[in-house]
């Protein structure tokens, strides 16, 4: 009977608590995610979500500021929500990157925001992506939107 009870309840537990484990201690390389956008086009998975000139999930805004003051506005924006942190680059560099995690599991979503000067202002171009999975209940698609959003206010 013990036997039982440890293979139904206590197994499975072990498997959730190691799977738990893994994502949230996985460690984190900025040279796999603080990538160039020029060189990944848009994924057709359903747990990317991208903001490019052509090809994205939805069209790259374009802004009246520098690409500098774009990226700053725009990392005040992100790190106003919970559980986001910088990973790397900068408003000066023109690109950066940051890492959100998922309220219940902490499962990491990286996102890239370029800003490029062009003609008619600032074309601020991002791509958001999950770590992990394969669905992602459309969180990285809102978080571009609200973000986009933001900025345009």
């Amino acid at each position: 009977m013990k036997w039982i009870v440890l293979v139904t309840f206590g197994l499975p537990l072990l498997a959730a608590l190691v799977f738990i484990g893994f994502v949230r201690l996985a460690p984190v390389d900025p040279g796999r995610w603080h990538v160039a956008l020029t060189d990944h086009p848009a994924s057709i998975k359903p747990n990317d979500a991208s903001a490019y000139a052509t090809g994205g999930d939805l069209a790259a805004p374009i802004l009246r500021d520098t690409p500098e003051v774009v990226l700053a506005k725009l990392e005040q924006i992100a790190l106003a929500e919970p559980r986001l942190r910088h990973v790397a680059g900068s408003p000066s560099e023109g690109r950066i990157t940051f890492l959100q995690r998922s309220r219940l599991w902490g499962i990491p979503d990286f996102i890239t925001a370029e800003a490029t000067s062009v003609a008619e202002g600032t074309r601020l171009e991002m791509w958001s992506r999950a770590r992990f999975g394969y669905w992602d209940g459309g969180a990285n698609l809102a978080r571009l939107e609200r973000w986009i959003a933001a900025l345009q206010d």
